[in-house]
């Protein structure tokens, strides 16, 4: 595995909206610093849902991003989903919460999965890309970051498997909202879960 791409985006405003937003990411050429609220540089405008320690760094798989293309019937550049780093040869559905993507200093470690919401269904023009987005049960990946480091594409990218339980992206994406069994909920509490989550589950 590799870094096929890094992206960061500055506030834009969608088309018809009020708000701007930080989606519109693109690939950056050069090294690029990555600390503990991510890629430094990186526009976020709505830090209630995006951003922050434990969604630092957004990771898409190229065979996710693949699957896209063919699904969708077109090709897309690199951040068209708001991604800050792809991978290649990395399925998403093939990720659980606490694996680790270490790239020479840098290691990320996964927290969570993306749910879509209305700012993502707008990015990519289609009111019912949600729903789509949701069925295909692909999301992407949040990481928060648990050492720092520069990086540029083309650097080798190891994946290392959490050792415990698995908590899979498409299973927490499945499960989102709903109430979990005594079972699923100590599991899930078992892996380096998104603290939002975390705080849910322990309520």
């Amino acid at each position: 595995m590799k870094i096929l791409a890094l992206c960061t985006g500055n506030p834009e405003r969608l088309p018809g909206k009020s708000y701007k937003t930080g989606i519109f990411k693109h690939a950056v050429n050069g090294a690029v610093m990555i600390d503990a609220e991510g890629l430094v540089g990186d526009g976020i405008c709505n830090r209630k849902h995006h951003g922050g320690v434990d969604q630092a760094v957004y990771v898409e798989g190229s065979l996710t991003l693949d699957w896209w293309a063919t699904e969708l019937g077109r090709p897309h550049e690199p951040g068209t989903f708001g991604e800050n780093m792809v991978i290649s040869d990395l399925d998403n559905r093939d990720v659980a919460v606490g694996d680790r993507f270490v790239v020479e200093n840098l290691i990320l470690e996964v927290t969570a999965c993306r749910i879509p919401c209305a700012t993502f269904a707008a990015r990519m023009a289609d009111p019912k890309f949600v729903k789509r987005y949701t069925v295909a049960a692909r999301p992407g990946i949040y990481c928060r970051v648990i050492r720092g480091g520069v990086v540029k594409t083309g650097m080798p990218v190891s994946h290392q498997p959490f050792a415990g339980e698995k908590v899979t992206m498409p299973e927490l994406m499945e499960t989102f909202g709903r109430r979990l069994s005594e079972t699923d909920r100590a599991r899930y509490l078992a892996a380096p879960i998104h603290y939002k989550l975390r705080a849910l589950l322990e309520a």
